[in-house]
């Protein structure tokens, strides 16, 4: 990657971080509210996010609001990249798919159903895995970039290669 592919961020702790600039989402979608403005930085919706609301029989407590866009999806469809961020609440989430997150400002607990506890801040990565539910505790403001990700069955993905390999032999490759 060229070094002009490169921006830099400043995190909470005012330590830089290097991202790349990848088509159109860029290195300001990942900038951070002043610390000021954490409640009114959420009303300020300064990265275009859309109301995502969670689903009432999901929130336990607090009234959480949450916004998503979607920055980026991949060629097959099974894959895609979103922003999404949340207020203070705590509430249940089921995963339909594997979802990495990177959390990019504020901070959260999850709790699986085994109990485990982690806690995530700006700067953390985590994978939810498909089929799961974790119990979120947003403590006042939160906002992620995640990738989500349809998995398929080892059977079909080599099923999808063999394929790919027919096609380039039809192909004359």
């Amino acid at each position: 990657m060229a070094e002009s592919d490169l921006s830099t961020v400043n995190s909470d702790d005012q330590s830089t971080a290097r991202v790349a600039t990848v088509g159109r989402a860029s290195a300001k979608l990942l900038e951070l509210s002043t610390p000021a403005a954490r409640p009114q930085g959420y009303l300020a919706n300064k990265h275009g996010l859309s109301p995502a609301p969670i689903p009432d029989d999901w929130i336990l407590e607090g009234k959480p609001l949450a916004r998503c866009r979607r920055l980026a999806g991949s060629t097959d469809g099974l894959g895609s990249t979103l922003m999404w961020d949340c207020t203070a609440g705590r509430f249940n989430w089921y995963y339909k798919a594997d979802e990495t997150v990177y959390v990019v400002e504020g901070s959260m607990t999850v709790v699986d159903d085994a109990g485990q506890l982690s806690h995530l801040k700006a700067g953390d990565a985590f994978l939810f895995p498909k089929d799961t539910r974790f119990e979120w505790t947003v403590h006042t403001y939160v906002r992620k970039v995640a990738f989500v990700h349809q998995p398929v069955s080892r059977k079909l993905r080599v099923l999808m290669r063999m394929s790919g390999a027919v096609m380039g032999l039809l192909r004359g490759r």
